[in-house]
């Protein structure tokens, strides 16, 4: 502990952290400085100020631009929420601090199918948290846009966030029962000559199902085609063709019937929805008490 004639520790500038926590993000100086409304010059400068202050290289620079050292990558990890977390301690307290509001973004399909049913389940768990959810596939910035949690569809790569994964989700063909009475399927190949609906949003399609129990599907075009996993489910459950989707997303749809598991040893089981959030995020109540309401309603803890 210091003493109180003892000198403040040495902290770098804040214009330093910005110019660096954009640059890594993007992998650009041009880009980074843009973001600033500086000049690349100005953001380079800063990023020499920073690195001389530490005395270790924090970027790599090439033609392509910059990557981050070990070095950069680890002191990424540990500011990256500095600068995000100051942001939210200025917004408290400018704002009426009796009022708590949990800023959510999600994956579309995620967010309109099986967030927005339980939201009322939330309110009701926890009538002091204001909530605002936002839907988009775009990956949006924390600090910039005041995103608490962002629920992402996709593989996991976010090293400088923490990440908890959906558990026990699987991928698996759906029809409604209509259609299934008009085409009954007992293993792929019936699926071949069948109208499949092409999910784009999905992380298995149908080509990899059908390589993956080697199966080639004739060259033909699909049915229908949709870049949203909850149009891919619709028109499914309007008995216009088979559906390659997430039993997570289908869970309503499958639970009144609409829709139908078919051939279920076709089902294969993946990681394709993730909670991401800075780690001083996992300080805030907020967001600590909607984890645990996830968690509840899923079921099961989250993958780490």
């Amino acid at each position: 502990m210091r003493s109180p004639g003892d000198a403040p520790p040495i902290l770098p500038p804040l214009k330093a952290i910005q110019a660096f926590e954009q640059t890594a993000r993007f992998g650009n100086v041009a880009r980074a400085a843009e973001l600033l409304d500086l000049t690349p010059s100005a953001v380079s400068h800063q990023l020499a100020k920073l690195e001389a202050m530490i005395g270790r290289q924090l970027f790599l620079r090439t033609a392509r631009g910059v990557t981050l050292t070990p070095v950069g990558e680890q002191y990424l990890k540990e500011v990256s929420g500095i600068l995000h977390s100051l942001a939210i301690a200025t917004e408290r307290a400018a704002s009426d601090v009796s009022l708590d509001c949990l800023r959510l973004h999600s994956s579309p399909s995620f967010g309109l199918l099986w967030l927005m049913p339980r939201l009322e389940q939330f309110r009701e768990s926890h009538p002091d948290i204001q909530l605002n959810l936002s839907c988009s596939y775009e990956s949006l910035h924390f600090s910039r846009d005041k995103i608490d949690v962002d629920i992402r569809h996709g593989l996991p790569n976010w090293p400088s966030f923490e990440v908890r994964t959906v558990r026990d989700e699987k991928i698996a063909v759906m029809a409604s029962p209509k259609l299934l009475e008009k085409r009954p399927v007992h293993s792929v190949v019936d699926l071949l000559d069948s109208n499949l609906i092409m999910s784009e949003a999905t992380l298995i399609k149908w080509p990899q199902l059908f390589a993956q129990h080697g199966v080639s599907r004739p060259d033909k075009p699909y049915t229908l085609s949709f870049d949203r996993s909850y149009m891919t489910l619709e028109a499914a459950s309007h008995g216009l063709g088979f559906a390659l989707e997430s039993t997570l997303l289908a869970q309503d749809y499958l639970a009144r019937g609409v829709l139908v598991e078919v051939a279920p040893e076709l089902s294969a089981p993946i990681t394709a929805h993730h909670l991401v959030f800075p780690r001083a995020h996992s300080n805030f109540p907020r967001v600590r008490r909607f984890l645990e309401w996830m968690q509840k309603e899923l079921g099961h803890d989250f993958a780490y």
